[in-house]
């Protein structure tokens, strides 16, 4: 992108924000979770006690927003729209709503299956591959995740007894063009995941001056000879109450 374009962007209001539409909501919980997975979602959105607070729209309908008591807080939950644009909206409207604090979870390709191990993934920083991030923050290949933030995911993880690796995640627009070079390329950079969506919600969280932390768990492993679908399609399903209850505590701690 070009920089003084960008500089000239930067300094005019927007002509749509997110505030046009969504007003924030009196009593709106602080703390909010959120994840990629539907199936998650729908299995804890049916525990007792929780309820719709709220609802996301878009031309593919309305998106609820729960609520959920733990640890004596009131946090919200929901599910993110998958790729880069979409979950950024979804993203700036919570905060529109009222949200300052997120924890985030998903799946990711694995870049470096020996580093990775079977273990979740804490980010030290994104290579900006999707075009979102840019409309947020100035020109860079890499942005750096938040050291503090990183401290009370890696607390949280031992206190769950979880083990974690720490490494950058290659956030890319277009998962059919995860080319062999590229994977190469980008696990030479020290990059142990893929993903879609991560660096753009770094920078929206940073140009919006909330908390945000976010972690991984491996699912297909890009680094072999062949692709192995390993259990993508579970979407999470199978660990849900260890990622959701490492949400929550991070979303505590936060």
């Amino acid at each position: 992108m070009n920089t003084v374009f960008y500089k000239e962007r930067q300094s005019a209001a927007s002509f749509i924000n997110p505030t046009d539409l969504t007003k924030p909501s009196k009593g709106f919980p602080e703390i909010c979770i959120s994840t990629f997975s539907k199936q998650i979602i729908d299995k804890f959105a049916g525990l007792n006690g929780v309820e719709v607070i709220a609802h996301l729209y878009t031309a593919n309908g309305a998106n609820p927003i729960y609520k959920i008591t733990y640890g004596g807080k009131e946090i919200a939950f929901y599910l993110s729209l998958v790729g880069a644009p979409a979950s950024v909206c979804g993203l700036e409207e919570v905060i529109a709503l009222g949200a300052r604090k997120f924890v985030f979870f998903g799946c990711c390709g694995i870049l470096d299956d020996g580093a990775v191990n079977g273990r979740l993934i804490i980010p030290s920083a994104a290579i900006r591959e999707e075009g979102t991030s840019y409309h947020y923050l100035p020109p860079n290949d890499e942005i750096e995740s938040d050291p503090e933030t990183n401290r009370i995911l890696e607390d949280c993880l031992k206190k769950c007894g979880y083990s974690y690796v720490t490494g950058k995640i290659w956030t890319t627009d277009a998962i059919y063009r995860e080319t062999p070079d590229a994977i190469q390329t980008y696990k030479n950079l020290g990059c142990v995941g893929v993903d879609m969506e991560y660096s753009a919600l770094l920078a929206v969280s940073k140009y919006r001056s909330v908390r945000f932390a976010q972690f991984f768990y491996g699912a297909d492993n890009l680094d072999g000879e062949e692709w192995q679908p390993r259990d993508l399609t579970d979407y999470g399903l199978h660990h849900s109450e260890k990622y959701l209850a490492l949400a929550l505590e991070c979303g505590l701690a936060l």
